[in-house]
């Protein structure tokens, strides 16, 4: 008797029909699981590695084969992986040295209702412009802004909108992003002429997202809707629980200071995760800790309360209702979730990708485009559809970007309006998909699903839009000069 997962079969030529059946029964699984019994979209994700699966076997790869592909798929997402850890592990120790309560506690005093959206926007850009994380920007200025928010009677809609706006801005424009760098590679270009040739575009998404917020930021604060009364009560919450100290900032300016002297992102992260656990007992000796039952253990924080908040988040326990809902969080087993989706989204990645799956249906899409300025809408369109239904970010710059290279160099279409289109529908649509990598990281850390925030993510669903407009008027797709052409045939950087 054959045994189908190990025997030698010829592999077939992959068709375009192979591929649309198994995104079919992703897509239809997805949709169900979701929609219909209202599941977290991790088993339906890993029923659609299963039907790529059979459908490679089909197409004649052994399970060796298949094993390898998956296995290479998670490879690819592995600084995802600890990047999500370790701002887990991060975002804990912070809560109980006082530092994101530090940050809330002043951010309150600071900010006011009229301007408060426009500060987030800005703060999140600049901090993201200068680590290159945009989730390292969430996990640490995002989650302060969120309760200044709160504090401030503003809805958390738009604050999380704010926050996700500037933190993309920044990710999508910093050199020391993974994204920045990754999509000019795949491209065939370098950073700087990349990051340059984004200007244009991610300036006129970010303006309208500043106006935008600006003005609802005012209406709000005349509407009579705002009360203040909350930012009180969360401050005299949080100097009664901790110990307030204008030191207790200096993790997240480690954290800045060391990425910006191009410290890569986990080491720069980790370090202000330890100078936190440092802080913590000189400056949080009354601090009352709790378990997970909420029960009391003891007042004064030592390392085991730091190793326990690292791995299962802080736990605050307050009359305060509100300000236990913002603190209670952090902790690596909180984030387990969202690595958990990343190995099982990356498994199905891997397999289509291997089989030639992904292949056919992009050489499907560009071989009906005549445009340049149909190009640029065909490669974002993938991107957005990599971001749905193999839900990473790093997946929808690097498939689209190894797929439709070739198309733009014998197009004669220069290699940064690829770069820039990968990143203006890669990596911003990221945070709109629920599943995606990149929106359970947000609703994790500032426990906002993506149904209350992406109305409000205007810079993340306007930016692919003005690319694609732009495109049309040859700003945002141009040709290659013979000199530039030859350089692209030869492989070397344009």
């Amino acid at each position: 008797m054959k045994n189908i997962f190990t025997e030698e079969r010829p592999i077939k030529e992959t068709k375009l029909h192979h591929a649309l059946i198994t995104f079919l029964i992703l897509v239809g699984v997805m949709a169900t699981g979701i929609k219909v019994f209202e599941v977290d979209p991790h088993i339906p994700m890993f029923i659609g590695v299963i039907a790529a699966a059979v459908m490679a076997m089909f197409l004649g790869y052994k399970w060796e084969d298949i094993e390898k592909m998956m296995v290479d798929g998670i490879s690819k997402a592995m600084q995802s992986i600890l990047i999500l850890a370790i701002v887990g592990m991060m975002i804990g120790t912070w809560v109980m040295s006082g530092t994101i309560p530090t940050m809330i506690y002043y951010g309150l005093k600071l900010l006011s209702p009229s301007f408060f959206l426009v500060a987030a926007v800005l703060i999140c850009s600049i901090t993201s412009l200068a680590t290159g994380t945009s989730w390292g920007t969430m996990g640490t200025m995002g989650l302060a802004l969120i309760g200044i928010g709160q504090g401030l009677g503003m809805p958390v809609g738009p604050t999380a909108g704010a926050v996700i706006c500037g933190a993309y801005f920044g990710d999508k424009l910093s050199p020391l992003s993974d994204t920045t760098n990754l999509a000019p590679a795949m491209a065939g270009t370098d950073v700087f002429t990349h990051v340059k040739y984004m200007l244009k575009s991610t300036i006129i998404a970010y303006a309208i997202s500043i106006v935008f917020f600006a003005v609802y930021g005012f209406m709000h604060a005349t509407s009579g809707n705002v009360d203040t009364s909350q930012a009180t009560v969360l401050m005299e919450g949080i100097k009664d629980t901790f110990s307030i100290n204008p030191l207790l900032l200096l993790p997240p300016l480690v954290v800045i200071l060391s990425i910006a002297f191009k410290v890569p992102a986990i080491p720069g992260i980790t370090l202000g995760m330890l100078v936190a656990a440092i802080m913590a007992p000189l400056f949080q000796g009354n601090l009352a800790v709790f378990d997970d039952s909420l029960e009391l253990l003891h007042n004064g924080v030592n390392l085991g309360d730091l190793l326990s908040a690292a791995l299962g988040g802080f736990y605050c326990n307050t009359e305060i209702e509100s300000l236990n809902d913002l603190l209670t969080t952090g902790g690596l087993m909180n984030m387990s979730s969202s690595i958990l989706m990343t190995i099982i989204a990356m498994m199905f990645g891997g397999i289509m990708e291997g089989s030639g799956q992904l292949a056919v249906i992009i050489n499907a899409i560009s071989s009906r485009i005549k445009s340049a300025a149909g190009m640029i809408g065909a490669t974002e369109a993938t991107c957005i559809l990599s971001n749905i239904v193999m839900p990473e970010q790093y997946i929808s710059i690097l498939i689209p970007g190894r797929m439709f290279a070739p198309a733009y160099r014998e197009r004669g279409i220069h290699p940064k309006s690829l770069s820039n289109a990968l990143e203006s529908a890669g990596t911003v649509t990221s945070a709109l998909v629920p599943w995606n990598t990149c929106g359970l990281f947000i609703a994790n850390t500032l426990g906002v699903t993506a149904a209350v925030y992406a109305p409000w993510a205007i810079f993340n669903y306007t930016m692919p839009l003005i690319c694609f407009v732009l495109a049309f008027f040859g700003i945002t797709a141009t040709m290659m000069t013979p000199e530039e052409q030859a350089k692209a045939d030869a492989g070397e950087l344009v």
